[in-house]
């Protein structure tokens, strides 16, 4: 049997031996508290992941095991779930590679490998880390991602709500800033909702818009030309001087908008 057949067969021989001692060696280190759960976790992953690392110095294939990956993709889902930073997650990276490269070295030098088969396991054991980390930040960002498209979604909606004022009538209070995608949103989405309530007259409320992206005026005139499309009296309130002059600077007519100062003015005009 070869120097490289008998680490093989030691660490698939000692892997759960291994595992606990590098997982008991390593936590320590961590400057977050790791609960019991994820420790014991942690050495059953390892386990698979040192019977693995031993079949793949033999076979010379660089097998992932899966259980490793399923593992790092909770640990990410897990910390953007909590509201939590990937950087703790990564941080406990470099103490894990330092132990399992000191182990593994030793046990190599037990069994007298020479410095080039040394070299090939640690480059086996950091591709297979790198792989675990990669999958870690991954799940993470798939996970944060999500949740900031879900918040996003609420805030649209709450920040384009369909007032029903009265039958036939109701109120779009626009609040805040206008930028392309809250447009969209409102052909989306709102405009439906608009369609579905039965409307006849819709007023518009700018007052509360702090600001308005340059490229958005004309899509705006395009929610009107939808609302009068689909039967709907679109009405404007509370224009400020400044977004009236941006929209006549790009050429839009605002001579067919009917327009108030204010909401209570438009609902003393609307019949």
């Amino acid at each position: 049997m070869t120097s490289i057949s008998k680490v093989s067969a030691y660490l698939q021989e000692h892997a759960k031996e291994l595992a606990r001692d590098i997982v008991h060696t390593v936590v320590p280190k961590f400057e977050t508290h790791v609960p019991e759960q994820e420790v014991e976790a942690a050495i059953l992953v390892y386990t698979d992941f040192i019977a693995m690392l031993g079949e793949a110095i033999l076979s010379k294939k660089g097998k992932v095991p899966e259980g490793l990956l399923e593992w790092s993709q909770k640990n990410g889902e897990r910390t953007a779930a909590h509201g939590e930073k990937i950087s703790i997650i990564v941080a406990r990276y470099p103490y894990t590679r330092i132990v399992f490269v000191e182990k593994l070295t030793n046990a190599s030098l037990k069994f007298g490998l020479s410095t080039e088969e040394v070299i090939f396991i640690n480059t086996q054991l950091n591709y297979m880390l790198d792989i675990s980390m990669n999958e870690t930040v991954l799940a993470f960002e798939r996970v944060t991602d999500a949740i900031i498209k879900k918040a996003r979604t609420e805030i649209m909606d709450l920040s384009a709500p369909v007032v029903p004022l009265r039958d036939g009538l109701a109120v779009l209070p626009l609040v805040g800033s206008i930028d392309e995608e809250r447009v969209q949103y409102l052909i989306e989405k709102a405009i439906p909702k608009m369609a579905e309530m039965r409307l006849r007259c819709l007023i518009v409320d700018f007052s509360g818009i702090l600001q308005v992206d340059a490229m958005v005026e004309k899509h705006l005139l395009d929610v009107y030309h939808i609302l009068g499309l689909l039967g709907i009296k679109a009405i404007a309130t509370g224009i400020r001087p400044d977004l009236a002059q941006k929209l006549v600077n790009i050429g839009s007519d605002l001579s067919s908008i009917k327009t108030y100062a204010t909401v209570r003015q438009a609902m003393e005009q609307i019949k």
